[in-house]
C-alpha cells in the first residue's frame, strides 16, 4: 500500500507568512493529505486543529528548534497534544565534533523521554553535516547509537543523504522500524545544493518509497528548501510528479 504524501510547510514559507490558513487551503487543493509544520502562524492549537479538520488535512509533524525543546518543552508538548500532532522533530542541531554528538545524544535522550511520557514521539531530521566520520562511523549513526528505549527516532531527509554520497534507500533499510517520517527532497546536482522539485532531479524516489513502506514508515513528506519560482507551483509539480510515478 502506497504511503500518504505530506508537505513540509517550510517549502512555502513565503506564502504562510502572508496567509497561513489560505496556504493550507492551497496545499489541500493540490492533493496533499498532510502537513508538517515549521511554526504555527501564531494560531492557537484549537483554531489550527479546526482549520485542518475543515480541509481534511492531517498534522504529521512539527519542526521545533533546539531553543524551544530545551527552554519551553512543556509548552511544545501541550500545543502538539491539543493539535493532535504525534511527531515533534528537531530540524537541525550543531554537530561539528564527536563531543558535540555525544552531548546531543544525552540531551536528546532526556527530551525524548519527556515527550514519550506524554504519548508523543521525538524525531531528528538530518542534513549532510552528520555524515562526517569519527573512528569509521558517521556522526548520524553515533547520534542514534546512544539513544535509549526509543527516546528518539529518525526523520530521514533522503535528499541530504544522497547529497552526502550515501544511498537513501539503504539507509532507510538499515533503520527499519525507526523512521516513521521520510523527507523526499530532490537535488539537480550533488556538487552544490541545487534544489529542485521532487522527480525533477537525481533522487531515486521509487526506491525510497519502496524502502520506506518495508521499513514501516508512515508518511512521505515533500520538502524543497528553495524554489526558483512560485513555491506553491513547485510543491504542485512535486505532487504531480509523484502521481505520475504512482506514488500519490
Amino acid at each position: 500500500m502506497k504511503l500518504p504524501i505530506a508537505v513540509q510547510l517550510y517549502s512555502v514559507r513565503d506564502e504562510t507568512e502572508k496567509n497561513f490558513a489560505g496556504t493550507l487551503r492551497k496545499v489541500a487543493g493540490i492533493g496533499y493529505k498532510g502537513v508538517e509544520f515549521a511554526g504555527f502562524g501564531n494560531l492557537a492549537a484549537k483554531e489550527l486543529k479546526k482549520i485542518l479538520a475543515d480541509l481534511d488535512l492531517v498534522p504529521v509533524g512539527s519542526h521545533t528548534g533546539g531553543d524551544l525543546l530545551t527552554e519551553r518543552l512543556d509548552e511544545v508538548i501541550e500545543y502538539n497534544l491539543e493539535l493532535g500532532n504525534k511527531y515533534i522533530v528537531c530540524p537541525w542541531y550543531k554537530l561539528e565534533s564527536k563531543e558535540d554528538i555525544l552531548k546531543a545524544s544525552e540531551l536528546f535522550n532526556g527530551i525524548g523521554e519527556k515527550i514519550r511520557a506524554k504519548g508523543l514521539e521525538f524525531l531528528y531530521h538530518n542534513h549532510n553535516h552528520e555524515f562526517k566520520k569519527y573512528d569509521g562511523e558517521y556522526g548520524l549513526d553515533l547520534l542514534y547509537k546512544d539513544i535509549k528505549n526509543g527516546n528518539m527516532e529518525a526523520e530521514f531527509d533522503t535528499g541530504w543523504i544522497m547529497y552526502a554520497g550515501e544511498n537513501p534507500a539503504e539507509y532507510i533499510k538499515k533503520y527499519s522500524g525507526r523512521c516513521p517520517l521520510i523527507h523526499i527532497k530532490d537535488f539537480a546536482s550533488t556538487k552544490k545544493p541545487e534544489y529542485t522539485e521532487v522527480g525533477n532531479g537525481l533522487l531515486n524516489v521509487k526506491a525510497i518509497a519502496a524502502a520506506s513502506e518495508k521499513a514501516g514508515s508512515k508518511w512521505l513528506i515533500v520538502e524543497q528548501d528553495e524554489c526558483k519560482g512560485s513555491s506553491i507551483e513547485s510543491i504542485r509539480i512535486s505532487f504531480e510528479n509523484l502521481k505520475r510515478m504512482g506514488l500519490a
